[in-house]
């Protein structure tokens, strides 16, 4: 597609886009019915009820953690973000994220590993509409706190490692010993669709808790989002030194940058604010993308290397960016503890005291909005993961306090419960993650991140409602 047509198509679409702020600002509330109250619905694996949908909505649970791989290696768990691409005979392949942290060693075959003291990595499914395994395999071993990512155009899935964590830094937050550690983390690393990874990091695109990526095909640029709980968070992109669909791959090398508000240096976009706002926007470079670290310094003082480097040349600071992902020429990417702590609310602990913001970046102008801002807990809780369904309405994945849902925000501005979570036992930190929809938009496909992890196909009429 030539510029002028991908322009016109975009304009094309800043109407309805046009339609969330507005909605936004007139009250940052409007639920709707979407597809109806939900039910207690039975999986049709075994029975137990794990989900609860609308009437005519089904389901079916797979690849558990502990289970077994086509090849007889075990299912890791922490099952996090995914993307489903086209398989042979109606088929979806999904790429799946493990976020395991911790020197635990790796899953699958450890020689192939990027570290074989990591526990985290990929896996890779092919699926029916149906949810029914027909293979699957490892296809990324060795790295650590793989959270989110992103497909590429080219037939590949971006996987983000979420920490800093390495030989040459302090134990994190959890005590495991990064001694034991043999390479550094905190890369971006491509997966292929179709063959395993080359474990190769993408150093060039920053070594900081990256958590997704999102894909603009016209220029080539990934855009990334950071997840630094503690401290501030920042929106980031990084320009290959080749446009990677004529590369065939992504390309180490290229220039790391961080996004600011023009005119505003270090403008503190975290805190609640009207939705529908709207910046402009500039981008500075990152000197030192993957800094190299001496005397084993702190975690906290090593996870924000690169982020300060950004905000001392004035980029934006955002609370916990999760979520992203690229739609008719914006990057949705979402904030999972911005805004506001309402009345009767508890802020969540972490940087950031809201309950969740869903920015949009329009990447031929450079525009930044606010669509939507929780206006509390029982509306949005902590958004995480995001895709966009045909229509446009974006799917939340909810990381929430209390009970946990897949909600649907359309481009009118109108929020609505899609799926609700089945409290699970024992485990009150289970969540929703990595919610795709297959290639002919039949099945949305979801993991729940558990200690017992797995994933879900759902299918039903999706004709009905909003998606």
């Amino acid at each position: 597609m030539d510029r002028r047509r991908f322009i016109a198509n975009v304009i094309a679409v800043a109407g309805p886009f046009a339609g969330v702020a507005c909605a936004g600002a007139q009250g940052g509330v409007k639920p709707v019915p979407g597809y109806g109250r939900l039910r207690p619905t039975a999986d049709l694996r075994d029975g137990k009820v794990r989900l609860h949908l609308p009437d005519g909505f089904r389901y079916r649970s797979f690849s558990a953690a502990g289970e077994r791989f086509s090849d007889g290696s075990a299912v890791p768990g922490r099952h996090d973000g995914m993307a489903a691409f086209s398989g042979p005979d109606g088929s979806a392949i999904l790429i799946r994220n493990h976020e395991v942290n911790g020197p635990v060693g790796a899953f699958g075959d450890k020689e192939k590993a990027y570290d074989p003291m990591a526990g985290g990595g990929t896996s890779t499914l092919r699926v029916s509409r149906f949810g029914e395994v027909i293979q699957s395999a490892p296809s990324l071993n060795g790295t650590m706190m793989n959270c989110s990512g992103g497909p590429m155009a080219w037939r590949a899935w971006v996987s983000c490692e979420e920490t800093v964590n390495g030989p040459d830094v302090a134990d994190d937050f959890s005590g495991g010993d990064n001694s034991k550690l043999t390479r550094k983390h905190g890369y971006i690393f491509e997966v292929p669709v179709g063959r395993a990874a080359t474990a190769r990091p993408i150093k060039s695109a920053g070594r900081f808790p990256h958590e997704s990526v999102a894909f603009d095909p016209s220029t080539g640029a990934l855009y990334m989002t950071e997840d630094n709980f503690s401290f501030p968070s920042g929106f980031y992109r990084y320009l290959p030194p080749k446009h990677p669909v004529q590369a065939g791959r992504l390309l180490d090398g290229g220039r790391l940058q961080m996004l600011a508000v023009k005119g505003a240096k270090r403008k503190d976009l975290s805190v609640g604010q009207r939705a529908g706002t709207t910046y402009e926007t500039v981008w500075v470079d990152i000197d030192e993308p993957d800094p190299a670290f001496t005397g084993r310094p702190a975690y906290d003082e090593a996870v924000q290397a690169v982020g300060k480097q950004g905000r001392e040349a004035g980029a934006a600071v955002f609370s916990r960016l999760e979520g992203a992902v690229f739609h008719q020429g914006v990057v949705y990417f979402v904030s999972t503890q911005g805004g506001d702590t309402a009345p009767g609310d508890t802020p969540p602990s972490g940087f950031g005291k809201g309950r969740g913001q869903v920015w949009a970046y329009e990447t031929w102008s450079g525009r930044l909005k606010l669509v939507y801002e929780s206006p509390r807990s029982a509306t949005l809780d902590l958004p995480d993961n995001v895709t966009a369904s045909k229509r446009g309405t974006l799917v939340l994945c909810e990381d929430g306090d209390g009970d946990n849902y897949l909600r649907g925000l359309t481009k009118s501005g109108e929020i609505f419960d899609f799926c609700r979570l089945e409290p699970i036992s024992g485990d009150p930190g289970a969540e929703f993650a990595g919610s795709t929809f297959g290639p002919d938009g039949h099945t949305l496909y979801v993991n729940v991140q558990a200690k017992q992890g797995r994933s879900f196909a759902i299918w039903g009429p999706w004709e009905r409602g909003l998606f």
